[in-house]
């Protein structure tokens, strides 16, 4: 039996999950990643539970292929989600097509004792009943339960194989409807170029891709409900403040590039302590001497330099976080908690809600935590990312009501 009864609300789980890693090594690192999740399924026993996936099938999707279909029905078919009696997933395997691919996957579970549960088609503008356990691959553009974009060459144009996008589905639950959406932002292509302005030209980039996100998903072409968008963000801290903080007592060595004088390496030494290394960056390399900064107290003395998120904190609502960065990780299955020296780790995977939606949940009425905001697997290699998660609860009666949601909503 999920979660605690009806009278407690309807138990959410939440999880982002960038598993490109896990098509790149399989043999070892799916089995890892998938006990890690199950445990965290059964932790919390959710009634509704949504597995927003990222870089699924890994770098090279057509050889990823029977993974993927492995992956998906060990997903479905497992022991640990047998409860789990209806099912929705929408992955874009359309990897030929450069215009539109995104290789985000998009997984819905329903605990068999959730009844009244509702999808909206976009198309016919109504809410369908969800039965059974359905896969919607390839194309999805023509499936008209999701919207899905990818966004336009130009908002990243150095970047010729970006598959970055979103996808947007809506629920209703026990007339409380909300839109999930999936979302994949753009990376930072180099941490020399990140390094050189506060906030990056790469921050702004995002900013803009997460801004015609969000004004896509309120406008005028449906209702407006609360929604909760979660996915990879590549979030990153201001890489200028960071250094500059990190290497307040250093002296920087720049080395260029013999035919064509760019800067390809910073070297920041302490001023004493026999010239100490403190700092390597390149296009590809950040390699601080001392990972703990990162770790401890989960990172929290870093969080000052988490800056992207308060652009939008009119629009976008984030509890607080007390997990460590959860990027980026090393794929060797031995250093589960090891950093790798390739970027500056940063809070990239992150579960954000609208304001109306933060009004959705319950609140706990004694001292027990309802509402856990937390990641997954914190000892073991999960690959590159920690999956994060949000566990709840929405409370009965919620939400906006959908008049007469059979009546008049539902296409039988």
């Amino acid at each position: 039996m999920a979660g605690k009864g009806a009278a407690a609300g309807t138990a959410m789980l939440l999880v982002t999950a960038n598993v490109g890693s896990l098509f790149d090594d399989p043999e070892n690192l799916q089995k890892n990643w998938l006990r890690e999740f199950y445990q965290v399924v059964h932790a919390h026993r959710p009634h509704f539970m949504a597995l927003h996936c990222q870089e699924f099938g890994g770098k090279n999707y057509e050889a990823s292929m029977s993974h993927v279909d492995k992956f998906v029905k060990e997903l479905l078919s497992s022991d640990a989600m047998k409860d789990y009696n209806r099912a929705r997933v929408y992955l874009d395997e359309n990897y030929k097509s450069q215009e539109h691919f995104t290789a985000l996957g998009s997984f819905y579970f329903l605990h068999e004792s959730l009844k009244n549960i509702y999808q909206f088609d976009f198309k016919a503008k109504k809410y369908k009943k969800v039965t059974g356990k359905e896969i919607y691959s390839d194309t999805l553009e023509s499936t008209p339960m999701l919207e899905k974009e990818k966004f336009p060459q130009d908002y990243f144009p150095e970047c010729k194989w970006s598959r970055k996008g979103f996808i947007r589905t809506r629920w209703c639950i026990t007339d409380c409807a909300f839109d999930l959406v999936n979302i994949h932002l753009f990376h930072d292509a180099s941490n020399l170029i990140a390094w050189e302005t506060s906030p990056s030209v790469y921050s702004g980039i995002r900013h803009k891709a997460l801004g015609y996100v969000l004004d896509r998903i309120i406008d005028q072409r449906f209702e407006k409900v609360s929604y909760f968008i979660f996915g990879d963000f590549n979030f990153r801290l201001d890489s200028k403040a960071v250094v500059e903080t990190l290497c307040a007592k250093a002296t920087m060595q720049t080395i260029r590039a013999a035919d064509t004088n760019e800067v390809v390496k910073l070297i920041f030494r302490e001023s004493d302590n026999d010239r100490k290394v403190m700092l390597q960056l390149e296009k590809k390399l950040f390699d601080y001497f001392n990972q703990d900064v990162f770790r401890d107290n989960n990172g929290t003395a870093l969080l000052e330099f988490d800056r992207e998120l308060s652009v939008f904190k009119d629009r976008l609502y984030e509890l607080d976080i007390s997990f460590p960065p959860s990027y980026p990780y090393s794929e060797d299955c031995s250093q589960g908690k090891q950093y790798m020296n390739t970027r500056c780790p940063a809070w990239c995977d992150r579960i954000l809600m609208s304001h109306s939606a933060k009004e959705l949940i319950l609140k706990s009425e004694n001292d027990e935590k309802i509402v856990i905001y937390d990641h997954i697997g914190p000892n073991v290699c999960m690959g590159d990312h920690k999956p994060v998660f949000l566990s709840f609860r929405i409370a009965a009666g919620a939400g906006k009501p959908i008049a007469n949601v059979q009546k008049c909503c539902v296409v039988q």
